[in-house]
């Protein structure tokens, strides 16, 4: 069990980080309450230029609005969450860091809704609107939460992943929240600055959880591994017998 003076130095690390992170996000959220200023501005021009591109190409936008459902929030934080973090606790017995995830999760989640509700930015206002979204505009929930989940995922099943895993995984996440930051905005849902505070978010939430979370040295080591992750270490480490030894 990690000593008291090891685990206030990990909340004060994940407070810190937290602060650096969403720093960025309170400052675009001032930025674009008055709804005017360069922010705004660019926001603006990006957003036509984006749906002017959308709007030239049924193709594009059927695959645009494809990609906006699937990786809508009940199907990733309801059904693809739950399901990787029941796989990672039977298969690997990675039972702490599954209640970690789904906590860290439901908690970034509802901050995001919160933090909809606090800026109450509209969305882009477009006369030949590609899609409609409802609610309001900043942080992009879609770009939060698929930042938080890939993150979150990638920290979930760290321990399990071989080397090639280790690259692929990470890889992977990052491509998957471009890509759906770039649908946000090529159909005209998002500014470019709410995806910007939507990835932002996310990684703030998921990195200020893990860092907060995990426990220091063990007894027995000198790493920094939760219970279950030193478990699974030690499980690959046991020699197994040849093919019809006894």
């Amino acid at each position: 069990m990690p000593t008291a003076p090891t685990r206030r130095r990990d909340l004060v690390r994940a407070a810190v980080l937290g602060t650096v992170v969403v720093l960025p996000v309170v400052a675009l959220a001032v930025a674009v309450r008055g709804e005017s200023g360069t922010v705004v501005r660019v926001d603006h021009a990006v957003v036509r230029a984006a749906t002017d591109l959308t709007r030239a190409s049924d193709g594009l936008r059927t695959v645009l609005v494809v990609w906006q459902e699937l990786f809508a929030a009940r199907w990733l934080n309801l059904l693809l969450v739950p399901a990787v973090c029941v796989w990672a606790w039977r298969r690997h017995g990675l039972r702490e860091r599954v209640w970690w995830a789904a906590a860290t999760v439901a908690v970034g989640w509802l901050l995001q809704l919160v933090a909809k509700g606090i800026v109450q930015r509209t969305r882009p206002v477009i006369e030949d609107a590609v899609a409609h979204a409802p609610g309001s505009s900043f942080p992009s929930g879609h770009a939060a939460n698929t930042t938080l989940v890939a993150v979150t995922l990638t920290l979930l099943l760290w321990p399990v992943l071989g080397r090639r895993g280790r690259v692929v995984v990470p890889l992977t996440g990052g491509v998957l929240v471009v890509l759906t930051a770039a649908d946000r905005v090529l159909l005209g849902v998002h500014h470019p600055s709410d995806v910007v505070a939507g990835v932002l978010l996310g990684l703030a939430v998921a990195g200020a959880s893990y860092v907060g979370w995990r426990r220091g040295p063990t007894p027995h080591g000198t790493g920094t591994g939760t219970e279950d992750e030193a478990t699974h270490d030690a499980a690959r480490d046991i020699p197994h017998p040849a093919p019809g030894s006894s």
